[in-house]
């Protein structure tokens, strides 16, 4: 062998060491739950079943919840045109309870192995009504053994809140103390959309509002909307200091307490502004391994599926691979009881 060819394989094998030593032993693919998912949009049209089976089979979603949006926007006399979101325009919205009955129709005509793909929560009622429960109660006598949980129950929610016809709903409003006790009777977890904020108050000014709910019924599984977050509170103060620490206490508090990770916690609180995950957020997760969920809060329409959770993978990556599956799927199909 000459001096240049022995040279040439020594710079060879250098250049396939690094390679080797620079290169993950294995890419992870994962199979998610859709863990925040809403069959209608705020003017409760779908694009229907079978393009949400579409959906789901091309981002590897093997199971998700389901549910409808409990309010609908008003087509108001005096509007120009007929508004698109519910921030449109200033027209209110409205609690809708058939929105319910176009989730279950939906389900429910499909065939029992579409139907086994789904986890229905009822989200159609007035969560300010002290009726909230018996409505609830009905719907469950009606639909035997398909309901799976409660929620996306809207209470403090930015414009959505002030755009409601009616009373402010709160966490622990009086009429949802009792649906509460339904959930926890029929063991069915309750989804909860309650800010920890206002858009202008940077501390947890409704915080105690639902740390009060969670504590006065131990019994009930409590699911977070957002840890607390919303699409406003980000756009107008940012990356709340505060929000980790405060989910971390709640979490140490208060066992029933599970925290979704849908959309507006992706950024900026699992990501910075590089889309690097943050390490105070991996810590907590790692802590608490059983307690997170995440899902895609689509309205209505679910072609972007693929790409808004495909954006939590560097995060997920970040986790051991046994926590990122848990909470990527297996933290809420145990939940639900599916193995």
């Amino acid at each position: 062998m000459t001096k240049f060819t022995k040279a040439v394989g020594l710079w060879l094998a250098a250049f396939l060491l690094v390679i080797v030593c620079c290169t993950p032993a294995y890419a992870r693919n994962y199979t998610f739950v859709d863990a925040h998912l809403h069959y209608v949009d705020f003017f409760q049209h779908s694009d229907g079943v079978e393009s949400l089976l579409d959906a789901m089979d091309h981002t590897h979603v093997e199971h998700a919840q389901l549910m409808g949006i409990g309010v609908a926007k008003k087509w108001d006399a005096h509007a120009p045109k007929k508004p698109r979101f519910f921030m449109s325009d200033d027209a209110p919205v409205y609690w809708y309870s058939a929105t319910d009955y176009l989730l279950a129709e939906a389900l429910t005509r499909a065939p029992d192995n579409v139907q086994a793909r789904f986890s229905p929560f009822i989200s159609g009622f007035n969560p300010t009504d002290l009726n909230a429960a018996e409505h609830i109660q009905r719907l469950i006598d009606l639909y035997p053994g398909f309901w799976k949980g409660i929620g996306e129950i809207f209470t403090r929610h930015d414009d959505l809140t002030r755009l409601t016809e009616g009373e402010v709903p709160r966490a622990d409003h009086p009429a949802l103390m009792a649906v509460y006790r339904l959930a926890a009777e029929r063991k069915l977890p309750v989804l909860v959309h309650s800010n920890i904020t206002a858009k202008r108050e940077n501390r947890p000014l409704y915080l105690d509002e639902f740390e009060q709910a969670v504590k006065a019924n131990p019994d009930t599984v409590f699911l977070w909307a957002h840890a607390g977050t919303s699409e406003e509170l980000n756009r107008r103060l940012g990356r709340l200091s505060f929000l980790r620490d405060e989910v971390e206490r709640m979490l140490k508090a208060y066992p029933n307490l599970y925290i979704d990770l849908s959309w507006t916690v992706l950024e900026p609180y699992l990501l910075d502004a590089s889309g690097h995950p943050r390490q105070e957020w991996v810590r907590l997760i790692q802590r608490y391994p059983d307690r997170f969920t995440l899902g895609s809060d689509l309205v209505g329409q679910f072609y972007p599926m693929k790409q808004v959770l495909n954006r939590f993978i560097p995060f997920l990556d970040a986790l051991d691979e046994r926590t990122a599956n848990k909470v990527a799927r297996d933290n809420f199909m145990a939940l639900m009881g599916i193995e």
